[in-house]
């Protein structure tokens, strides 16, 4: 008799799909009690089963469609708003289209009669169940019923706002009106701010447009639109932004750059405030920085085996200098403050200079540069010499003077710890020499340099295999190369990752040795390329390697290898 799944178990189902084992489903089956779960959540939490093969099944027993990843991505927002939030989150359900005939909502227990007589008496429509799977049903939510809090408390920030354009004076929110915690310029500032953090930005761009005022969130290194408020609100914003910072509120034609101290119910943030006039205004950049503990460390950051193998080594010496390069917002901070963290013992004074102060060490000595009253890099480290430092962290060699001083501590037995703005790692060294420092005092002093740059991670829900392009190849330098075994993966874009296709980022990594042979090269005054042929010849993997590798196994994709690295053919 052919296996009919209507009239099977769940776990039955599961079985015959291949989904799980009977030893699995028979372990399941007795701790389910302890757990308090259904099977098929009891079978994912022991980790023997997936969402999707859950909701397979559930579909084939219970004859019930499952909801479509696409066709999730594009409800409106209108349509989830016909059931109120808290109804939502607390009865599992989503609205996905209004038909002419019913409302069609997404569950997780399409059978769930209470929750159905409960939707008909709250919309007013009649409830027409599919299936969606637990994890996706609570992104789901998340993304969407933020939506309409953003839009409703947008609205209602600027919906008292009346704006008259007289002239260019009176184009703008006067502070007293702001100062009233009602306001729609305060509301609507808070709201980008909280926001932001909820959002896990790391900056936020305000910038005025032809006929509104645009906001920005950089996240995961990709900047995203997440509101649009009117273009008159605009000065007003960026007036309150001033006074919160302590700027002058009646420059426009200068660039200012000013700190906000903020402390919300979920952290506290350090917001450091640059403004600079654009024809259609002034634009605002604020950079965010948790003021909580570092929470990162060298594993989590993305190192090769072997690269670990030798960044931890050489963080272990005893005197030296250590120089991470790149672009700003590559992650240069987060490798440093996480190898301090990893050699940090009660036996060494650790003592660094920043500015600003990113990450907060517990146990270290952290000082930071205020250039307006006199406590420059120089000034901070001529005082750090007289402290007793055993290891000394310089947020970063910007010119001679404190490169020099930099090359001094490790001449004195310290071990160094500092960033350059620099492409790769030989560039590094060419960058210090070229900053007034003498060849032999760099081949003497230097032990590592290491480039970094982050890298997109491919969402691991919607990321799947993908065929590149033969212009793909071509840029990513693969034409001609041998890539089979290569895991090629592309995010499509799903409620988990905000469509983007991208969640998280890694680190690559091209770490350069001091040895003899460099050092040589370098008290020769040899140019960059010579360095970087002799360092590959000596095993150092390029950035570009490091980002096909994550690509070859299939955690970033081809267009991100493209985006951040440059080939080395």
């Amino acid at each position: 008799m052919a296996f009919n799944p209507q009239f099977a178990r769940l776990g039955e189902v599961l079985i015959h799909n291949l989904a799980v084992t009977e030893e699995e489903l028979k372990e399941a089956l007795i701790k389910q009690n302890n757990f308090g779960l259904k099977i098929g959540e009891t079978l994912i939490k022991l980790g023997y089963l997936k969402e999707n093969p859950l909701m397979l099944a559930l579909s084939q027993q219970l004859q019930y469609a499952v909801v479509d990843q696409n066709t999730l991505l594009e409800v409106p927002v209108e349509t989830v708003a016909l059931i109120p939030e808290a109804f939502a989150h607390e009865k599992r359900v989503i609205a996905i289209r209004l038909d002419a005939d019913g409302l069609v909502v997404a569950m997780t227990d399409p059978e769930d009669i209470e929750v159905l007589d409960s939707l008909k008496k709250v919309t007013g429509k009649n409830p027409k169940p599919i299936l969606i799977g637990d994890s996706l049903l609570t992104d789901a939510l998340e993304k969407y019923y933020k939506s309409i809090r953003t839009t409703s408390e947008v609205e209602s920030a600027v919906g008292g706002f009346d704006f008259v354009q007289i002239d260019d004076d009176e184009n703008e929110i006067t502070i007293e009106a702001s100062k009233d915690a009602d306001a729609p310029v305060v509301k609507l500032t808070n709201l980008i701010f909280s926001e932001a953090i909820k959002s896990g930005a790391t900056d936020i761009h305000i910038e005025p447009m032809t006929k509104h005022t645009r906001v920005r969130y950089r996240i995961d290194g990709s900047l995203r639109e997440v509101m649009n408020p009117p273009v008159g609100m605009h000065s007003g914003i960026v007036s309150l932004i001033k006074v919160m910072g302590k700027l002058n509120i009646a420059e426009r034609r200068l660039p200012q750059d000013g700190q906000i101290s903020l402390k919300t119910q979920m952290k506290s943030m350090d917001v450091r405030v640059s403004l600079t006039p654009t024809v259609l205004g002034e634009k605002v950049v604020m950079r965010l920085l948790d003021k909580g503990e570092f929470g990162f460390n060298l594993a989590t950051l993305g190192f090769e085996d072997e690269d670990m193998e030798i960044f931890k080594r050489v963080i272990k010496r005893p005197y030296g200098i250590i120089i991470v390069s790149g672009p700003t917002g590559s992650g240069k901070s987060t490798s440093l403050h996480a190898a301090l963290k990893t050699i940090y013992t009660v036996e060494n004074n650790i003592v660094t200079v920043e500015d600003p102060v990113e990450y907060r060490l517990e146990g270290v000595t952290q000082i930071e540069t205020k250039a307006q009253i006199g406590l420059t890099f120089g000034a901070a480290l001529r005082s750090v010499m007289r402290q007793d430092p055993d290891i000394v962290l310089l947020g970063e060699i910007r010119d001679n003077e404190t490169a020099d001083i930099a090359i001094k501590f490790s001449l004195t037995g310290h071990l160094v710890f500092s960033t350059l703005h620099a492409n790769d790692a030989p560039a590094t060294i060419t960058r210090l020499i070229d900053i007034g420092i003498k060849p032999f005092l760099v081949g003497s002093s230097l032990c590592l340099v290491m480039a970094q740059r982050l890298v997109r991670k491919n969402c691991s829900h919607c990321a799947t295999e993908y065929t590149p392009t033969e212009q793909e190849l071509i840029e990513a330098g693969l034409e001609g190369k041998d890539i089979t075994g290569f895991n090629f993966k592309v995010g499509h874009g799903c409620v988990h990752c905000d469509n983007t296709g991208y969640s998280g980022r890694t680190g690559i990594f091209e770490l350069l040795r001091v040895d003899a042979e460099i050092r040589q090269l370098i008290f020769d005054e040899a140019n960059q390329d010579n360095i970087r042929d002799l360092a590959i010849k000596n095993g150092m993997r390029t950035l570009h390697d490091a980002a096909i590798n994550k690509m070859k196994r299939g955690l970033t994709s081809i267009r991100e290898v493209i985006k951040m690295t440059v080939s080395d053919d």
